[in-house]
């Protein structure tokens, strides 16, 4: 009998609801403190999840929550890029 294999469920810091982590967006920060966006999701280091809708950017940077998460500021050019990766598949 084959076993089913499981898949990880990440909760977005955005809307809060669970989704396959192959759907979100990773931001990531490193050990050495350098925060990036991880698109193959096995990056090391402290990770915060996210949608890729608009509604879940505004309220993860009207709330700071990805700062939150990740303990850190978040870089300007992150925001543009996560800006820019979901205006454009949107």
């Amino acid at each position: 009998m084959k076993r089913k294999k499981k898949i990880p469920l990440r909760k977005c810091v955005g809307c809060d609801q669970r989704r396959e982590k192959k759907e979100l967006i990773r931001i990531v920060r490193s050990p050495e403190g350098e925060v990036d966006v991880d698109t193959t999701g096995k990056k090391p280091g402290r990770g915060a999840y996210l949608c890729p809708e608009k509604d879940c950017l505004k309220k993860a940077f009207k709330n700071k929550r990805i700062e939150r998460d990740l303990q850190i500021e978040l870089p300007q050019e992150i925001k543009e890029f996560l800006e820019g990766k979901i205006n454009g598949n949107s």
